[in-house]
């Protein structure tokens, strides 16, 4: 057993855990955040996807041990509050670009990295970014208008801002 501390959306989190434990098992059991979803358990569809310092990291390829004193944000972390969604939350409901909701909250986190380090980009750019992040119920194209409203909307925040 290992003793780790982790910040998860702001807040530190302290807890003895199995070296084997993953970062995704960590998240909705010891943290109780059950945003973070698990689908394919290999990484490859993106359900699970958080930010480890900033950057989109699939928690179910990662160990708990491994984001010791790291910062991680879930999905949790993009509303300010109860009341109010984050704009790409928001652009996500305006746009229809969810339907059963599985894979939404690895969208959203892989639309927040990009929102943090492109807001200017085409559907082919969106389109790339998105490549690991797979929807088994859309066509893409309600989520490609969805990620373009809410880019816009966070740009002219920043510029009004």
């Amino acid at each position: 057993m290992r003793d780790i501390t982790v910040t998860i959306n702001g807040r530190p989190m302290s807890a003895t855990v199995d070296p084997r434990l993953l970062l995704s098992d960590f998240i909705r059991q010891d943290a109780g955040l059950t945003g973070t979803h698990v689908g394919c358990e290999h990484g490859y569809c993106g359900s699970c996807t958080v930010h480890v310092d900033g950057a989109s990291t699939r928690s179910c390829l990662t160990l708990a041990v491994q984001v010791a004193g790291r910062k991680v944000d879930t999905v949790e972390s993009l509303a300010p509050d109860d009341e109010t969604l984050h704009p790409i939350q928001q652009a996500f409901e305006d746009c229809h670009g969810l339907q059963c909701g599985f894979c939404t909250p690895g969208l959203l986190m892989s639309v927040a990295e990009l929102a943090n380090t492109n807001l200017v980009c085409d559907r082919a750019k969106i389109r790339e970014h998105l490549a690991g992040n797979i929807c088994r119920c859309t066509g893409y194209h309600q989520i490609i208008d969805a990620v373009e409203q809410a880019l816009a909307e966070i740009r002219e925040v920043q510029i009004d801002g």
